[in-house]
């Protein structure tokens, strides 16, 4: 099983995770560790590979995993199964484990300098244009200029082909976002995901950004891709605070 640390000045009790696809039982499009249970693999498999993920990090709880929509909502982790529908997740103190899942989407992990509180959001383009990123620092609760960002893999600006319609919804937002697009002709534009989610972290006071160096899209062989694939698995990116008495 294969694994990426973010590389970010947290706390040393404070942990965050990307997965790879290398490692786990599923097979065919899903081949390695898928941890989606709502993509039409075998549902054993992805058990199988839930619970390897949780014996291979040490997890103090099993993650909470969402049903995510591209939307908006925030749950917390100590909230009730019922309530995890949402793009984001929060926690305040250790033993939760926040998770979110991806297949060329971004991956964002926060934390707040004393290692106190925890976030993973889903941010795909609709859910950063709907104001993913926002809620979830509303609902973390820490002052942004205290907080550090992770941006795990997701699909790269060489390859995150929109149409006009995208764009123009950033730019509504802010005409600044225009830098976060290159012109392909015929109304279609290459996207820079990573970009614009630093935008909108700098815009909220969000200034210690790091990450965003992996194309799911240009690596068949460590990451899933829907854009690529169509059909296939899902990383996983998670953030906890181990327990001090540990």
């Amino acid at each position: 099983m294969e694994w990426l640390e973010a590389d970010w000045p947290a706390p040393p009790w404070v942990r965050a995770i990307s997965t790879t696809r290398r490692g786990g039982i599923s097979l065919g499009p899903y081949a390695g560790l898928n941890l989606g249970d709502h993509v039409g693999d075998d549902v054993n498999c992805v058990a199988a590979n839930r619970e390897w993920l949780r014996l291979k990090l040490g997890l103090p709880n099993p993650p909470r995993w969402l049903r995510q929509v591209h939307g908006c909502a925030v749950a917390a982790a100590h909230e009730p199964a019922a309530a995890c529908e949402a793009d984001a997740m929060v926690a305040w103190g250790p033993g939760q484990v926040c998770a979110v899942l991806t297949a060329d989407c971004l991956p964002i992990l926060l934390c707040d300098r004393a290692g106190t509180r925890v976030a993973a959001v889903h941010a795909g383009w609709r859910g950063l244009a709907a104001g993913v990123i926002e809620a979830a620092l509303d609902r973390l609760g820490s002052p942004p200029e205290s907080l550090l960002a992770w941006l795990g893999p997701a699909i790269g600006p060489g390859a995150f082909e929109v149409g006009t319609e995208v764009r123009e919804c950033f730019l509504a937002w802010d005409e600044q976002a225009v830098v976060a697009f290159t012109p392909l002709g015929y109304g279609q534009w290459l996207a820079d995901l990573p970009l614009l989610a630093r935008h909108r972290l700098a815009r909220l006071g969000v200034r210690d950004v790091r990450g965003a160096d992996l194309c799911t899209f240009q690596d068949a062989r460590r990451f899933y891709s829907y854009r690529r694939d169509g059909g296939t698995g899902r990383m996983a990116s998670l953030i906890w605070i181990e327990p001090r008495d540990a």
